[in-house]
């Protein structure tokens, strides 16, 4: 199997950042929390690879457990937004009638609320914990997979081998698992890489704004958010997580794109 050029430099960017956050506490060279000089906003050196932050904080250090926080929050609310919406379009595909109705009219009501102020309303009435994130953004983003998983699945559901499943006295389970799930893997493993790149930007967006990761915790947005004041002054502090959000993006839609069209052969029956 030959590799794309593209697909191996996204996979070697995409790996390179999911390592680094699994093992951010062996190659931080200092603790993220640790004020390591009296000296804000100082340049990069040899002792401070990307300079300080505005509190004096290693800045390496704190994008290396920024980037674990933000990267464990968008994998965890990815999987549930994905579990939640693709069950869940499946089964309204699968049952029709009014079962399907109440859900999607359901799901176009929470759609036709704009997600981030969503987020804000809900995140500034609850404690907001890494878990209560997780939760918040999977939920609201498993009405965009339900639409997704909903339409691929009505197309499906009436396929020839879907019919015979059904004839056969298969359970929901079964048809919902073993018919409907390998044969709309196609969009939904193309829709999980936009995504995930869209939990990154919302939890850093969240951040950003005061209602996500909290202090002492370092991610990408709150990262921005305390050294926003350093761009006026010409630090570009606040530049570094937006330039590994960018990359970030780019390498996983890269992979996405590589994955998608490995997998179309599955798209729209066996072959």
């Amino acid at each position: 199997m030959r590799i794309p050029i593209a697909a191996l430099i996204g996979l070697f960017f995409t790996g390179a950042y999911f390592f680094v956050a699994i093992f951010a506490p062996w190659i931080a060279p200092y603790d993220m929390a640790e004020v390591v000089s009296r000296d804000v906003w100082l340049p990069p050196s040899s002792e401070f690879l990307l300079g300080t932050d505005n509190l004096g904080r290693d800045l390496l250090s704190r994008m290396i457990y920024g980037g674990r926080t933000t990267i464990f929050i968008a994998t965890a609310a990815t999987i549930l937004s994905f579990t939640t919406g693709s069950i869940l379009g499946f089964l309204a595909a699968v049952l029709g009638g009014w079962a399907d109705q109440a859900m999607s009219r359901f799901v176009d009501l929470i759609m036709s609320i704009p997600s981030l102020i969503f987020a804000l309303v809900v995140l500034s009435v609850m404690p907001v914990t890494v878990p209560v994130l997780i939760l918040v953004m999977g939920l609201l983003d498993s009405t965009r997979v339900y639409r997704l998983a909903r339409a691929v699945a009505v197309d499906i559901n009436v396929m020839d081998y879907v019919e015979a499943a059904k004839l056969r006295g298969e359970g929901r389970g079964w048809i919902i698992f073993r018919e409907i799930l390998p044969n709309a893997l196609s969009p939904l493993v193309a829709e999980m890489g936009l995504r995930f790149i869209f939990m990154v930007l919302f939890v850093s967006t969240l951040s950003f704004l005061g209602l996500g990761v909290q202090p002492p915790q370092a991610d990408w947005g709150g990262i921005v958010k305390e050294n926003a004041d350093g761009i006026v002054y010409g630090i570009g502090a606040a530049l570094y997580p937006a330039v590994a959000i960018a990359t970030l993006a780019i390498s996983v839609n890269l992979v996405a794109d590589w994955v998608l069209n490995r997998t179309t052969s599955l798209k729209g029956g066996r072959g």
